[in-house]
């Protein structure tokens, strides 16, 4: 007889086709020529290469490649319930033994929501591989960085899950099983991940999900101390989950802990095998894998033509009057302001500078995410004591003290509206950073690690400008963006040198020539001497600081057209002069009156700084300029005093708030990539 008399085999499936192969010639007995199939109801065979249908009606020719595949109906009742014999004949056709293969068919299944609508549905097809754009697949992960407690902590750095609100920040995976009481005896469910995958993700299921076992790795015995115990984790690559009689779904939980970075694609990978046993001293078989493949979702940024939600401003000092105008025009925008008091600022005024609010999406959760800049000032912990919580998470890279300069502040740190750049679509516009010309041997550079985390995210795909010319050396010093109802949905707004000297040129030639700039202005405790219009169109010197910086500008206005797809009429120029001060032994550029480019856009309203321009009949003639610019657009321009308490110390209305906007419609794994 064969030696696969009376054995018994284990038929499994990731859906409700269950299969099996195994070469016919490998248990025939010697001499063998011919051999016949028979089986219960419930199981199908197949034989390769193919056979005629005749052939299946009397013994068949037994080559050395002949492999018989078979299948079974439905999934098993109980252990053995089906089997399947095949009959070996020699060259006469005489019987010579008979093979028997005892069959308990088992359909295992690990899920996931693939096809990203909130629903973890049964064996997709597409589960074990992840693909962008509407038509996409592929389920998502949310890095769970907010908190749950009452005590400031990222709920992903501790390893426990002890609070039912936690699970709605996690992606939900089910192992569904259908077949007899149990498996057959030594046979195991194993979920496994790879030790790269292990640094970005954790796995916790059930209480009742998992198997008291020694971990492969750690070595220490599992011991369900929550409700929802951890089972993968990078200390323990793999774990034996438990197997559940009849129909049943098994629930998981993934974790992610990191976000996609320049070592990390935002790719996981989650395994699931039946190990076989071979016999006494000898490891398990994995015989049947089944995976799933999750992307970890991006850190997404916010533009101005999103609706506001909140603003946030400081309150110092000597910042009383810019606070009282902020507070009337936020309070006239329609949004919430929030101030963050002395014992938190502690003296640090430079709310943009020090974080940037975003978000994470996914189809089973989305939440705010503060990303907090390195630059760790006197704001340093009001992101994670004041902004971080329940649904608000906080991420931060770290560099290295030395490595941190003025560009790694968030006032060099801003994104477009979406855009079309020759057919390419950036449906959640693009990252726009300030670094060092090109070419330029030394100069300043946003730190590597921020730069590695932004490019990693992706789904808005940065342009670096050049930002070094400036002291600061912040884009927000020479650039924003505001709504419009038109063309692209929005207007590019460059600080223009240019546009500062034909305006001053035109109030020269209608005789406003003696209309001075800054009159009456405080300085500190002296007053700036007022500077009539002609004098400062006669001061060759600045005009030749000017023409330094308009060049500077105009080689990001390259740059932006070129990557955002603009052209001249999505752009508008507004009257800006600056001046070239030595620092550091560097001559770097100032804004030579308050900056009116920096400023707070809530929706139509924009917060501009008050310039203390030349009057013009009892009018600020650059107020009046920007209004003609803007006001066309719809929007409402509010001038707002902040010349002692903001610009002087080198900062604007932009640079002393921050806004955290509504998130995005579009869902960014329907982009095309």
């Amino acid at each position: 007889m064969s030696n696969l008399d009376n054995t018994t085999g284990i038929v499994l499936t990731t859906g409700y086709r269950l299969s099996f192969v195994c070469s016919v010639l490998r248990s025939a007995p010697p001499c063998s020529k011919f051999f016949s199939v028979k089986h219960t109801a419930d199981v199908q065979y197949s034989i390769n290469p193919p056979r005629s249908e005749a052939d299946h009606l009397s013994p068949i020719p037994l080559n050395d490649d002949t492999v018989l595949l078979f299948s079974m109906k439905k999934a098993s009742e109980e252990e053995n319930d089906n089997k399947l014999s095949v009959r070996y004949y020699g060259t006469d056709k005489k019987m010579l033994g008979t093979a028997v293969l005892h069959l308990t068919a088992v359909e295992i299944s690990l899920d996931v929501d693939a096809d990203r609508d909130g629903i973890v549905e049964k064996n997709n097809p597409n589960k074990g591989c992840w693909k962008w754009g509407p038509d996409g697949h592929g389920a998502i992960i949310l890095v769970n960085c907010d908190s749950e407690r009452r005590w400031r902590k990222l709920d992903h750095e501790q390893d426990f899950i002890d609070r039912e609100s936690d699970l709605k920040d996690m992606t939900t995976m089910v192992l569904r099983t259908k077949g007899p009481a149990k498996l057959p005896e030594g046979y195991k469910l194993t979920m496994h991940i790879s030790q790269g995958d292990a640094e970005s993700i954790r796995v916790y299921t059930s209480a009742d999900g998992a198997v008291g076992r020694k971990c492969d790795l750690c070595f220490s015995s599992f011991q369900p101390r929550h409700r929802y115990p951890l089972i993968l984790q990078s200390a323990c690559l793999s774990a034996e989950v438990l197997y559940r009689r009849g129909f049943a779904e098994n629930k998981f939980y993934v974790e992610g802990i990191r976000f996609p970075d320049k070592d990390f694609d935002g790719l996981v990978t989650i395994n699931l095998s039946l190990l076989e046993p071979i016999g006494p001293g000898i490891p398990e078989t994995p015989i049947f894998t089944d995976k799933v493949v999750l992307r970890i979702a991006p850190w997404i940024m916010t533009p101005n033509t999103l609706t506001p939600k909140e603003v946030f401003v400081c309150s110092t000092t000597d910042n009383y009057t810019f606070l009282k105008e902020i507070r009337s025009f936020v309070a006239k925008s329609g949004h919430n302001l929030k101030i963050c008091h002395e014992y938190m600022n502690r003296g640090d005024r430079w709310m943009q500078d020090e974080v940037e609010f975003g978000y994470i999406d996914s189809p089973h959760q989305r939440f705010p995410v503060v990303l907090d800049s390195p630059r760790d000032r006197g704001l340093v912990d009001f992101p994670y004591e004041k902004l971080l919580g329940p649904d608000f998470g906080y991420v931060t890279k770290k560099a290295q003290k030395e490595d941190v300069n003025s560009l790694d502040s968030f006032g060099n740190l801003e994104v477009s509206p979406p855009v079309t750049v020759n057919g390419k679509k950036y449906p959640l516009g693009r990252i726009i950073i300030g670094v060092a010309f090109p070419t330029a041997a030394q100069g300043r550079n946003m730190t590597q690690v921020i730069q590695d985390f932004l490019w990693a995210q992706k789904v808005q795909e940065p342009i670096a400008l050049f930002s070094d010319w400036l002291c600061i050396g912040h884009v927000d010093e020479f650039m924003t963006f505001v709504p419009a109802p038109d063309k692209n949905g929005f207007r590019l707004l460059l600080a223009s040198p240019d546009a500062g000297y034909k305006l001053f040129k035109s109030l020269s030639k209608q005789g406003h020539g003696n209309a001075t700039l800054f009159d009456g202005r405080l300085i500190g405790v002296e007053t700036e001497t007022p500077r009539p219009v002609d004098d400062i169109l006669n001061d060759e010197e600045l005009q030749d600081h000017n023409n330094y910086v308009q060049s500077c500008i105009d080689w990001n206005r390259d740059v932006l057209k070129r990557e955002l797809g603009l052209d001249e009429g999505d752009i508008i120029d507004l009257p800006i002069l600056f001046k070239l001060v030595k620092e550091d032994e560097e001559v770097r550029a100032l804004a030579y009156y308050p900056d009116v480019v920096n400023m707070l856009v809530l929706g139509k309203n924009l917060g501009i700084p008050k310039p203390f321009g030349p009057k013009v009949n009892g009018r600020c003639a650059i107020e009046a300029e920007v209004c003609s610019l803007l006001e066309p657009l719809g929007l409402s321009c509010t001038f707002i005093d902040n010349f002692a308490s903001y610009h002087q110390l080198l900062g604007e209305v932009h640079c002393g708030s921050n806004v955290r906007r509504e998130p995005f419609d579009f869902k960014w794994w329907n982009m095309e990539m």
